[in-house]
């Protein structure tokens, strides 16, 4: 069991660097917390799968007050997402065609909700922006309010930093929570049964 878990969170946290650099490299639009991450390695000499971890490390650092418990999920998130995003930017360009910019942002959208569904799914902890949403909820908010405030907050900073808005922002925000619904029930690892 611990091994398919283990194989489990590493390819979804893998797959989900791999589908955060098709929506980047496809133009049309990020998802809100890449805009943030664009918009930061536009203002500065760090690249964007480095703000990817640093971001993840300093929300990371919010859960403290929350009294939130990272896993192995949780740490491998900070470390494992960025890298694989600085690789795959390093390693391709920008997209130009329409049909090719098109397909990267359809198929990083579907792929980013298996790659959710996966690492979530393998129950060895919520990534930290994950974890900072639960934590605050936690305290009386809505799970609905704290997520569209805090998704709405990095947007705002993002786009101020010169991140890309767009199309895909908006495609993003409206299909992840149905993709999600359906991919982490899919890819969640059933706890052991005692032995009776």
């Amino acid at each position: 069991m611990v091994p398919r878990r283990l194989t489990q969170l590493y390819a979804g946290l893998t797959l989900y660097g791999v589908s955060g650099s098709f929506i980047l490299l496809s133009g049309l639009g990020n998802d809100p917390w890449d805009v943030l991450h664009q918009g930061l390695a536009r203002q500065t000499p760090i690249g964007t799968g480095t703000w990817v971890c640093l971001v993840g490390a300093i929300v990371l650092l919010g859960w403290i007050p929350l009294r939130q418990r990272p896993g192995l999920g949780t740490i491998s998130n900070v470390i494992v997402i960025g890298l694989v995003v600085d690789v795959m930017l390093a390693m391709f360009g920008q997209a130009h065609a329409m049909p090719e910019r098109v397909a990267l942002l359809l198929s990083g959208i579907v792929l980013n909700g298996v790659a959710t569904g996966m690492y979530i799914g393998a129950r060895y902890g919520p990534g930290p922006r994950d974890g900072l949403m639960t934590g605050l909820a936690a305290r009386g908010l809505s799970i609905r309010s704290v997520r569209t405030g805090i998704e709405v907050t990095v947007l705002l900073i993002g786009a101020l930093l010169g991140g890309t808005v767009g199309l895909g922002t908006l495609l993003y925000a409206v299909t992840i929570g149905p993709l999600a619904h359906v991919f982490i029930p899919a890819f969640t690892v059933a706890e052991p049964q005692p032995a009776y």
